[in-house]
């Protein structure tokens, strides 16, 4: 199957301010965001990419934006509405602080299986709508562009780790454990057999080693990865081609 690589959006003002936005209107990258999103792109610009797909708010789309000015050979930017903001109702706006106290912080921190915000909508559906569209991004992927295909999608924090505890098999009271910063990027494979999560909450590093590797003149296309098949490689397997020497 294909490759989606999962951005969250760069350092908004609603962020560095201690608000949790939400789906309110008008929230853009600082000074900081744009500078880490520009850094994303030049991580991204070497990997062939056959999709870049967005949530429809306004810090994923100039994060989208300057992924696709960095790259020598930008896809067109499609808008998928499945990985937007979860919508936190009654919380959207308030500082973080502020929220803290309330009583359903604690059941967000411990149990988030079973929230549901206030005028909003609950941490499991959340999830169960941001899976379900990264895996029709990827079939979709897959079937327009071929098993070594490459897509992005640019989405949120909590949308990001609810989709990462899914592919590792974790229950989405767990997903606190997981880390997703601004900008950061992480990479899943789906199979057949299982989903492969390659990457998490990265800041840098070369990806040119998702590039798929071309064919030998009269054969078959080679694996992008030792992960590139349904079966996981007993012992490791030998990493991705262009990170051998």
């Amino acid at each position: 199957m294909a490759t989606v690589i999962l951005v969250r959006h760069g350092r908004t003002t609603a962020n560095a301010s201690g608000v949790l936005a939400g789906r309110l209107a008008g929230v853009k990258l600082d000074d900081t965001g744009q500078a880490q999103v520009t850094k994303s792109g030049e991580r991204l610009a070497g990997v062939p990419l056959a999709m870049v797909a967005s949530s429809p708010l306004e810090r994923c789309r100039q994060t989208s934006r300057a992924l696709l000015a960095a790259h020598p050979s930008p896809p067109a930017l499609s808008i998928e509405r499945g990985v937007t903001e979860c919508d936190y109702g009654e919380w959207q706006g308030r500082p973080l602080r502020e929220l803290a106290k309330e009583k359903l912080w604690a059941t967000v921190q411990s149990q988030p299986s079973a929230v549901l915000f206030p005028g909003g909508e609950s941490m499991s559906g959340m999830q169960n709508r941001a899976v379900g569209a990264v895996r029709r991004l990827d079939a979709r992927l897959d079937a327009e562009h071929g098993p070594g295909a490459v897509g992005v999608v640019v989405s949120h924090g909590d949308i990001i780790k609810s989709i990462l505890a899914d592919a590792l098999g974790m229950h989405l009271d767990l997903f606190q454990r997981l880390q997703v910063d601004p900008a950061s990027i992480s990479i899943i494979r789906y199979t057949g057999t299982r989903p492969y999560v390659l990457a998490s909450n990265t800041h840098a590093g070369d990806l040119s080693w998702l590039t798929p590797a071309r064919p030998k003149r009269g054969g078959r296309r080679k694996k992008a990865t030792a992960h590139a098949g349904d079966d996981a490689a007993v012992g490791g397997g030998s990493g991705p081609v262009a990170l051998q020497p």
